[in-house]
């Protein structure tokens, strides 16, 4: 074979396999990077920018991250399941996603509470802590797969404002008998204390308060508080919200669905969970301030709950999570959780954290800052 022929066939050979490599490459890529479109259903009206907005911010980290590949269409509250049902939705398959606070379903099973908050935990800061590096996370996942779910944080409010009443609450006699719109587990605690608590999706408090179907309401905080214009039907504004001390709000995925994704897709998500629940809790943080001036400005008139008052729902609060506790091990196992990790969370936040915070805050009052 004369050489012009020899390095002819080699080249035509070398192009022949480099064209292999290629097509062989290539639906390993495409593999890698499918197209995948979920729908998530949110229990919040699209009017509560801040907490339904967490799910877009959410989606828009996934689909960025992945090129438009995993698109996560972001649904309001009874555009495709109502509020109240987001997670029974995810769990039986009919969307693949939502974001809800855990709590909303406690009926089914009182352990859905820790998801969201007790009443009586651990504020923002310490149940991020617990969830990310307390084992939290993988406690509340082990229960959720019972469910057909797995769940990440993706959004915190803040410690809650304790809400609207008609009438000033100044002892625990003043409970008897009010019909109060709060959500979660922290209604079975007022329950013990004569209060008749009402489960209420967030866009139907109002026209109850307004009609005196209900005396008060709990919601979140005075920028979401505002929009709903509680202060327009009752006027007094507690604090604090002692059931959410640090209230998360999370994603939940059907577990079949989840297990499908790309392992590349299920990182993406989980970084976008957590770049969520950090933007929403700093959203209300900048947001609340001045929403609280103008319902101060509007007529709404603060009140702290009394010590008698905060001493009564601690001790109800306990004496019923002794009662679950003695009946459901999945309860008991997170209570005993989050108990011990509570307990060392707040030795150390009322030495640094607490002084230097009360410090400032005397400086604000004094006009200083």
């Amino acid at each position: 074979m004369d050489r012009r022929s020899f390095i002819r066939k080699a080249g035509t050979a070398g192009i022949g396999a480099a064209a292999a490599t290629a097509a062989l490459a290539a639906p390993a890529i495409a593999q890698s990077s499918p197209k995948v479109s979920w729908r998530l259903t949110s229990s919040f009206p699209k009017a509560l920018d801040t907490i339904f907005g967490a799910a877009q911010t959410m989606a828009n980290h996934v689909r960025e991250s992945t090129d438009g590949n995993f698109d996560i269409q972001v649904f309001a509250a009874g555009e495709l399941v109502p509020a109240l049902q987001a997670a029974d939705a995810v769990a039986a398959g009919t969307v693949e996603a939502c974001h809800t606070a855990s709590y909303y379903f406690w009926g089914k099973d009182p352990t859905y509470a820790f998801g969201t908050g007790i009443p009586f935990g651990l504020n923002a800061r310490q149940i991020n802590a617990w969830f990310y590096y307390g084992g939290g996370n993988d406690l509340m996942n082990e229960f959720y797969a019972t469910q057909g779910l797995l769940a990440m944080p993706c959004g915190n409010t803040g410690a809650q404002m304790g809400g609207w009443y008609r009438k000033e609450i100044n002892t625990v006699a003043d409970l008897q008998g009010l019909k109060m719109r709060i959500g979660g587990f922290a209604g079975t605690m007022m329950a013990k204390l004569g209060v008749v608590p009402q489960q209420i999706a967030g866009g139907d408090i109002y026209p109850s308060l307004e009609k005196g179907t209900i005396d008060a309401a709990e919601w979140v905080g005075p920028y979401d508080d505002e929009k709903l214009g509680f202060y327009k039907v009752a006027p007094y504004y507690y604090y604090p919200g002692w059931w959410e001390g640090g209230s998360a709000l999370h994603t939940m995925i059907n577990q079949a669905k989840w297990n499908e994704l790309p392992k590349s897709y299920q990182a993406v998500l989980k970084a976008a969970c957590q770049a969520a629940n950090c933007d929403m809790l700093a959203s209300y943080d900048q947001k609340n301030p001045a929403a609280l001036r103008r319902l101060a400005a509007g007529g709404a008139q603060l009140r702290p709950f009394s010590q008698e008052v905060l001493a009564a729902c601690f001790d109800a609060a306990n004496a019923i999570y002794t009662e679950v506790s003695g009946t459901n091990a999945a309860f008991k196992k997170i209570y005993d959780s989050v108990t011990a990790f509570r307990k060392d969370a707040y030795l150390w936040a009322q030495i640094s954290e607490y002084n230097f915070d009360t410090f400032m805050m005397l400086q604000q009052r004094n006009g200083k800052l």
